[in-house]
């Protein structure tokens, strides 16, 4: 499956931004689709998951009650809306799938990774 990020940007703190990861080649429904970010100098962490059909989500602690997962399988496409936002939300931001993750949680879980989306909150 490839996967193409999109909608990153310049904002305010306090601003919100949504962004879109469309997937393309293999059917979308079978991968469970997760979030991450890297910021400079620091390791790449999970911001978000969600499972195939969408019931089930996870989130980090850092940006609980702050940004929402979503997918449209129709759309073979998985979304990130980040709201109150803060300046410790700038970094690359990516989006992967994987098909039968153990830790959906974890980096080392996914096997593809879309091109990263720069976001950057100015204070």
């Amino acid at each position: 499956v490839q996967l193409q990020a999109s909608g990153g940007g310049l904002v305010q703190a306090g601003a919100s931004l949504r962004l879109s990861c469309a997937a393309s080649g293999r059917t979308f429904s079978r991968y469970v689709m997760g979030w991450f970010r890297q910021a400079a100098g620091k390791e790449r962490e999970f911001v978000a998951a969600i499972t195939r059909s969408g019931s089930s989500t996870y989130y980090a602690d850092s940006v609980k009650g702050r940004f929402t997962i979503s997918r449209d399988n129709a759309k073979n496409t998985v979304y990130l809306q980040m709201n109150s936002m803060n300046p410790e939300d700038t970094a690359v931001y990516y989006c992967a799938a994987v098909e039968n993750p153990l830790r959906p949680l974890a980096v080392t879980e996914y096997d593809y990774w879309g091109q990263g989306t720069q976001v950057t909150v100015s204070s």
